[in-house]
């Protein structure tokens, strides 16, 4: 049994479950959406306007802070909390992605990845250990494993033996953390590959983590590969840790998740699609941008209780988003989110009262309908 998570309510309906994952921060309410924050902030969101848009747990990304400003100021300087001002759980992935999606710019070995930094051009290796290293010196809860997430093209054999390093890798992370208090979840890889996975699984479960993430998803396959990886790998994962599935993000693949029995999730899609004039209601996405609203006086969505919808029109919002205005990035954000953590809300809730079955076949025909 896992010492920070434990399991409260179980739908008697499917496979969703409630949790609750212990941090030095906070206690985090699962399933939940990650805000994602990779240079230590979300962008456009005040910590003030993550706490009011009830944000329990944010990300942060390793790459990025180990490049700009460094691990070691960050660390001087109190720490991640201290330096953004942010009071509750943090998690931070490892890199792993950021440094694989560098294409020509990268060369992977044994001992880790060789990479030359989107910022100046500079080169630097990054292994498990030093992954580990600058998580530690930054101070998130959560941390993660460093892997290899091979692209959605990779062949067969390239997969098999990507998550045999990946699994390499993993204990070299595990032999180097050492920070108290600070959680390691593992990551599971293998492509669509039900074998894979199932191996992968195996070799990350055995060597014993305080969770368990699913990489690899939400990098261009199909829907419906992914909600089968999603199926495949939920029988094998262990029942009593908390499962985060990396990068997935739209409403539609957090509900079959949760159906799945997954708890944590994070993606960059409310936020980078709230810049682009992108919002999610309940009856769907709108593009604000969109000539149609542009005397509409009503809110982005009729349902919605935050404060963009209670005080500004669509016309106003689409004014912003044509004149180029920073208001524009900050409102459609706050809604966009305060969108996904109340989704997050109303899950929890269908789940508490053994409704979650319905509630996903009632969202999926509502999605349907758009």
């Amino acid at each position: 049994m896992s010492e920070t998570f434990s399991i409260i309510h179980r739908d008697s309906s499917c496979k969703a479950r409630l949790g609750s994952l212990k941090t030095p921060h906070g206690e985090v309410e699962t399933p939940i959406f990650m805000p994602v924050g990779t240079n230590a902030t979300v962008k456009a969101m005040t910590p003030e306007d993550l706490h009011s848009v009830k944000a329990q747990i944010i990300l942060a990304n390793t790459y990025h802070l180990y490049l700009r400003p460094g691990h070691q100021l960050v660390e001087k300087l109190g720490g991640l909390h201290s330096f953004m001002n942010w009071d509750r759980p943090i998690l931070t992935d490892s890199g792993g992605f950021q440094v694989f999606s560098l294409g020509e710019l990268r060369k992977i070995s044994e001992e880790g990845v060789k990479f030359q930094s989107h910022i100046d051009g500079s080169y630097h290796m990054l292994t498990p250990e030093l992954a580990i290293n600058i998580q530690e010196a930054l101070g998130a809860d959560v941390i993660m494993c460093f892997d290899e997430c091979p692209p959605a093209t990779a062949d067969y054999q390239y997969v098999s033996s990507s998550l045999e390093l990946t699994a390499r890798w993993a204990v070299r992370c595990k032999e180097a953390h050492t920070r108290a208090g600070q959680q390691l979840f593992g990551i599971i890889q293998g492509g669509m590959h039900y074998d894979l996975r199932a191996r992968s699984v195996n070799d990350i479960c055995s060597i014993g983590f305080d969770g368990y993430a699913l990489g690899g998803l939400s990098v261009g396959e199909e829907k419906e590969q992914m909600y089968g990886v999603m199926e495949n790998c939920s029988t094998l994962l262990p029942q009593d840790a908390p499962r985060y599935i990396m990068g997935i993000g739209s409403p539609e693949d957090l509900v079959e998740a949760v159906w799945h029995g997954y708890d944590m999730f994070d993606c960059v899609m409310p936020t980078r699609n709230a810049r682009n004039g992108m919002l999610f209601t309940s009856q769907g996405r709108i593009n604000i941008k969109a000539k149609i609203y542009e005397d509409d006086a009503g809110p982005i969505d009729p349902a919605c209780s935050c404060k963009v919808c209670k005080n500004y029109s669509r016309a106003y919002l689409r004014h912003l988003y044509r004149s180029g205005e920073i208001l524009a990035s900050q409102l459609n954000t706050y809604h966009n989110l305060h969108f996904y953590l109340d989704l997050m809300r109303r899950v929890r809730e269908a789940i508490r009262n053994n409704g979650f079955d319905e509630f996903r076949r009632q969202f999926k025909s509502m999605m349907l309908q758009k």
